[in-house]
Protein backbone atom coordinates (compact mmCIF):
# COMPACT_ATOMS: atom_id res chain seq x y z
CA UNK A 1 0.00 0.00 0.00
CA UNK A 2 1.23 3.48 -0.90
CA UNK A 3 0.51 6.05 1.79
CA UNK A 4 1.21 9.78 2.12
CA UNK A 5 0.56 11.92 5.19
CA UNK A 6 -0.24 15.61 4.77
CA UNK A 7 -0.60 18.43 7.23
CA UNK A 8 -3.76 20.45 6.47
CA UNK A 9 -3.32 24.17 7.20
CA UNK A 10 -0.46 25.63 5.17
CA UNK A 11 -0.16 22.55 2.95
CA UNK A 12 -3.61 21.90 1.47
CA UNK A 13 -5.24 25.20 2.40
CA UNK A 14 -4.10 28.66 3.38
CA UNK A 15 -3.23 28.97 7.06
CA UNK A 16 -4.29 31.74 9.42
CA UNK A 17 -2.68 33.07 12.59
CA UNK A 18 -6.25 33.32 13.92
CA UNK A 19 -6.95 29.65 13.07
CA UNK A 20 -9.37 28.32 10.47
CA UNK A 21 -12.51 28.49 12.62
CA UNK A 22 -15.37 28.39 10.10
CA UNK A 23 -15.98 26.53 6.84
CA UNK A 24 -15.90 29.76 4.82
CA UNK A 25 -12.35 30.45 6.08
CA UNK A 26 -11.03 27.26 4.46
CA UNK A 27 -9.46 28.18 1.09
CA UNK A 28 -7.34 25.73 -0.92
CA UNK A 29 -3.83 26.63 -1.98
CA UNK A 30 -3.80 26.68 -5.81
CA UNK A 31 -2.82 23.27 -7.19
CA UNK A 32 -3.10 21.40 -3.89
CA UNK A 33 -6.38 19.64 -4.60
CA UNK A 34 -5.26 18.63 -8.09
CA UNK A 35 -2.05 17.28 -6.53
CA UNK A 36 -4.15 15.12 -4.21
CA UNK A 37 -6.11 13.88 -7.24
CA UNK A 38 -2.84 12.87 -8.92
CA UNK A 39 -1.82 10.97 -5.79
CA UNK A 40 -5.19 9.20 -5.82
CA UNK A 41 -4.71 8.27 -9.48
CA UNK A 42 -1.30 6.80 -8.57
CA UNK A 43 -3.02 4.60 -5.93
CA UNK A 44 -1.83 6.55 -2.88
CA UNK A 45 -3.89 6.61 0.28
CA UNK A 46 -3.96 10.28 1.27
CA UNK A 47 -4.21 10.91 5.00
CA UNK A 48 -4.23 14.22 6.87
CA UNK A 49 -2.53 14.59 10.29
CA UNK A 50 -3.30 17.98 11.81
CA UNK A 51 -3.08 19.81 15.12
CA UNK A 52 -6.39 21.54 15.76
CA UNK A 53 -5.88 23.29 19.10
CA UNK A 54 -8.73 25.64 18.23
CA UNK A 55 -10.98 22.97 19.73
CA UNK A 56 -9.09 23.00 23.03
CA UNK A 57 -9.09 26.80 22.98
CA UNK A 58 -12.87 26.88 22.52
CA UNK A 59 -12.64 28.65 19.14
CA UNK A 60 -14.71 25.92 17.48
CA UNK A 61 -16.12 22.54 18.43
CA UNK A 62 -16.20 19.11 16.80
CA UNK A 63 -19.17 19.97 14.62
CA UNK A 64 -17.26 23.06 13.45
CA UNK A 65 -14.17 20.99 12.63
CA UNK A 66 -16.34 18.49 10.79
CA UNK A 67 -17.94 21.32 8.79
CA UNK A 68 -14.51 22.73 7.86
CA UNK A 69 -13.28 19.28 6.83
CA UNK A 70 -16.53 18.78 4.93
CA UNK A 71 -15.70 21.83 2.80
CA UNK A 72 -12.25 20.32 2.17
CA UNK A 73 -13.71 16.95 1.17
CA UNK A 74 -16.26 18.60 -1.14
CA UNK A 75 -13.58 20.77 -2.77
CA UNK A 76 -11.46 17.65 -3.32
CA UNK A 77 -14.39 15.79 -4.89
CA UNK A 78 -14.95 18.66 -7.33
CA UNK A 79 -11.51 17.97 -8.87
CA UNK A 80 -11.70 14.18 -8.66
CA UNK A 81 -9.66 13.91 -5.46
CA UNK A 82 -10.35 12.33 -2.09
CA UNK A 83 -8.74 12.22 1.32
CA UNK A 84 -8.96 8.80 2.91
CA UNK A 85 -8.88 9.94 6.55
CA UNK A 86 -8.25 12.95 8.78
CA UNK A 87 -6.41 12.39 12.06
CA UNK A 88 -6.30 15.36 14.42
CA UNK A 89 -5.16 16.47 17.84
CA UNK A 90 -7.71 18.75 19.57
CA UNK A 91 -5.42 19.65 22.46
CA UNK A 92 -3.65 22.90 23.26
CA UNK A 93 0.12 23.16 23.30
CA UNK A 94 0.16 23.14 27.13
CA UNK A 95 -1.52 19.74 27.26
CA UNK A 96 1.02 16.97 27.52
CA UNK A 97 -0.71 14.62 25.10
CA UNK A 98 0.97 12.11 22.78
CA UNK A 99 -1.08 13.12 19.73
CA UNK A 100 0.03 16.74 19.36
CA UNK A 101 2.77 17.17 16.81
CA UNK A 102 5.78 17.25 17.25
CA UNK A 103 5.05 14.09 19.25
CA UNK A 104 4.44 11.02 17.13
CA UNK A 105 1.08 9.79 18.46
CA UNK A 106 -0.96 10.80 15.38
CA UNK A 107 1.53 9.07 13.09
CA UNK A 108 1.53 5.94 15.24
CA UNK A 109 -2.28 5.93 15.13
CA UNK A 110 -2.17 6.19 11.33
CA UNK A 111 0.27 3.27 11.12
CA UNK A 112 -1.97 1.20 13.38
CA UNK A 113 -5.13 2.06 11.44
CA UNK A 114 -3.49 1.00 8.18
CA UNK A 115 -1.86 -2.12 9.69
CA UNK A 116 1.67 -0.85 9.02
CA UNK A 117 4.50 -2.02 11.23
CA UNK A 118 6.58 0.98 10.15
CA UNK A 119 6.22 4.31 8.41
CA UNK A 120 9.70 3.96 6.91
CA UNK A 121 9.95 6.04 3.72
CA UNK A 122 6.29 7.14 3.86
CA UNK A 123 6.18 10.72 2.53
CA UNK A 124 5.05 13.27 5.12
CA UNK A 125 4.37 16.81 3.93
CA UNK A 126 4.27 19.77 6.29
CA UNK A 127 4.97 23.47 6.52
CA UNK A 128 6.42 23.54 10.04
CA UNK A 129 9.16 21.82 11.98
CA UNK A 130 6.59 20.14 14.24
CA UNK A 131 5.10 18.41 11.17
CA UNK A 132 8.48 17.03 10.13
CA UNK A 133 9.95 15.97 13.49
CA UNK A 134 7.62 13.01 14.15
CA UNK A 135 8.00 11.91 10.53
CA UNK A 136 11.78 11.80 10.84
CA UNK A 137 11.60 10.11 14.26
CA UNK A 138 9.58 7.26 12.75
CA UNK A 139 11.68 6.87 9.61
CA UNK A 140 9.19 8.54 7.28
CA UNK A 141 10.41 10.88 4.51
CA UNK A 142 9.89 14.54 5.52
CA UNK A 143 8.95 17.07 2.84
CA UNK A 144 8.73 20.78 3.63
CA UNK A 145 6.46 22.99 1.53
CA UNK A 146 7.23 26.71 1.40
CA UNK A 147 3.54 27.62 1.61
CA UNK A 148 2.01 28.47 4.99
CA UNK A 149 4.80 28.72 7.57
CA UNK A 150 7.23 26.88 5.28
CA UNK A 151 9.51 29.76 4.30
CA UNK A 152 9.92 30.77 7.94
CA UNK A 153 10.58 27.12 8.85
CA UNK A 154 13.23 26.79 6.14
CA UNK A 155 14.91 30.04 7.19
CA UNK A 156 15.02 28.90 10.84
CA UNK A 157 16.99 25.81 9.84
CA UNK A 158 17.49 22.71 12.00
CA UNK A 159 15.33 20.62 9.71
CA UNK A 160 15.38 16.86 10.22
CA UNK A 161 18.03 15.06 8.22
CA UNK A 162 16.82 14.17 4.73
CA UNK A 163 14.13 16.84 4.59
CA UNK A 164 13.43 17.96 1.04
CA UNK A 165 11.93 21.42 0.44
CA UNK A 166 9.56 22.31 -2.39
CA UNK A 167 7.54 25.42 -3.32
CA UNK A 168 4.17 23.71 -2.68
CA UNK A 169 2.28 20.42 -2.50
CA UNK A 170 2.01 20.18 -6.29
CA UNK A 171 5.81 20.28 -6.58
CA UNK A 172 6.20 17.61 -3.88
CA UNK A 173 3.75 15.37 -5.71
CA UNK A 174 5.61 15.92 -8.99
CA UNK A 175 8.83 14.75 -7.31
CA UNK A 176 7.20 11.74 -5.63
CA UNK A 177 5.47 10.56 -8.79
CA UNK A 178 8.63 10.95 -10.89
CA UNK A 179 10.79 8.96 -8.47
Amino acid sequence: MKLIILDRDGVINYDSEQFIKKPEEWKPIPGSLEAIARLNQADYRVVVATNQSGIGRGLFDMSGLNAINGVMHKACAQVGAHIDAVFFCPHMNETDCDCRKPKSGLFEEIAERYNLTTLKNVPVVGDSLRDLQPAAALGAQPFLVLTGKGKKTLDAGNLPQGTQAFPDLAAVVDAILLS
